[in-house]
């Protein structure tokens, strides 16, 4: 009874997992996007909403590639950051809170970038354990305060992976050592690059346009 039990939990975590990783696209509306041909971004530090506190920086230090291969010139997200704490800002809701003419002063950038990051770290599921990134993103014209784009996009370290032989007993032995390692490690780190890939990356389904600097530009 026991084994049933355990055998039918792992089936829902799987699937709950993976309902986590496909989230529906919505039809967006991208005439705001192209009126406003943003050259470059400047990010914010994200606002945290897990209890992660490697969450912020985790991610943050992984979305230039994306944004840059999308076609955009984005401002060095250390420089920014420096900028922010040199001004007193710390805290990524204060941050978030500038008014985007006062963004616009300070960075010149065409555009902001704000990501809230509702997920961020390893869970244990009785028989398993993944580390999981979940964030939702909005693009924000900084001339006018039009919000250009908004995304969600989420990754998880179990994708594609099974828990292999050795029964009940194995896999909650092998599901305690892949959460001490991914907690050790920061495991995080990694998947908040597959996240941010999928989030950020122009040519996707509901995902930015391609950016002025893309051979691609203007053709989505």
């Amino acid at each position: 009874m026991i084994t049933r039990f355990l055998k039918l939990f792992a089936v829902a975590s799987v699937a709950t997992l993976m309902a986590a990783c496909t989230a529906p696209v919505k039809n967006i509306d991208y005439s705001a996007f192209k009126a406003s041909k943003p050259r470059s971004i400047v990010v914010l530090p994200p606002l945290n909403e897990s209890p992660d506190t490697n969450a912020t920086y985790g991610l943050l230090s992984r979305v230039t590639v994306p944004l840059a291969e999308s076609g955009y010139y984005v401002l060095p997200v250390a420089l920014v950051d420096e900028t922010f704490r040199q001004n007193g800002l710390t805290v990524a809701g204060d941050i978030h809170s500038v008014p985007v003419a006062k963004l616009k002063d300070i960075f010149g950038a065409d555009a902001a970038l704000y990501i809230i990051i509702t997920q961020y770290g390893t869970k244990y599921m009785v028989i398993d354990s993944a580390t999981i990134v979940t964030a939702d993103a909005k693009l924000v014209d900084l001339t006018n305060g039009d919000t250009l784009w908004t995304g969600h996009a989420s990754a998880s370290s179990n994708e594609g992976g099974n828990n292999g032989g050795g029964g009940i007993i194995g896999a909650l032995v092998t599901a305690a050592v892949k959460q001490i390692i991914n907690s050790a490690t920061d495991q995080g780190y990694n998947v908040a690059g597959t996240a941010s890939a999928r989030l950020l990356s122009a040519g996707t389904p509901g995902g930015i346009l391609y950016g002025p600097r893309s051979p691609k530009y203007g053709t989505d």
